[in-house]
């Protein structure tokens, strides 16, 4: 399991041991310092699980090179036997013939072994890209549902506090028989905050 795996799981299951809100079955109420950690600890990581990934990329050249050295290797053997058998004048012409297979087989083998170290490594790259990818989108519905639970909880702090207030002026209304004080929304309307946007 990743850094960034356990981290995720470490979140997941804070966020399974909060405690839910007072009437309510789907909002929970967490501790910031707490998730801030966590956070932090994932931003810290994520770094060096990208660099992992793009190490395996650039393992893409090392196989490539690898496989360009076998093959130069396979041609300077073929060579070296051509010249063997070129400098046996009573075989000259089977030396040619001979010759020109060695370097069409090492030439296939040469190609072969380039195409599958190049689909290979193209392999890797793609797997690293997707795992990457799986893992901050994992990282970015967690942050979501994080960013909509403290919207639903601050709308609903402002709801209350609007209706505490309204009560507030209705009550001195009645005390000192007046109707026209204006209440909080009127009195407030510049300052007024849409949390839900």
């Amino acid at each position: 399991m990743s850094k960034i795996e356990q981290i995720i799981t470490e979140i997941e299951e804070y966020i399974d041991n909060c405690k839910f809100q007072p009437l309510s079955t789907s909002k929970i109420v967490v501790n910031k310092d707490d998730i801030d950690e966590l956070l932090a600890e994932l931003r810290l990581r994520t770094p060096e699980e990208i660099k992992k990934y793009q190490k395996i990329i650039a393992n893409k050249d090392a196989i490539i090179n690898d496989a360009k050295e076998r093959s130069e290797a396979m041609i300077a053997e073929a060579t070296a036997h051509i010249n063997q058998l070129v400098s046996e004048h009573e075989i000259m012409q089977k030396a040619y013939a001979e010759a020109n297979s060695i370097i069409d087989q090492a030439q296939s083998e040469a190609q072969s072994i380039l195409d599958s170290a190049t689909a290979e490594a193209n392999d890797y790259r793609t797997r690293a890209v997707q795992y990457t990818d799986d893992m901050l989108a994992n990282i970015q519905s967690i942050l979501s549902t994080g960013l909509q639970s403290f919207g639903d909880s601050t709308n609903k702090l402002m709801n209350d506090m609007n209706d505490s207030y309204n009560v507030v002026v209705q009550s001195r209304k009645e005390l000192s028989g007046q109707d026209d004080e204006p209440s909080y929304e009127e009195d407030n309307e510049d300052v007024a905050v849409d949390l839900e946007q």
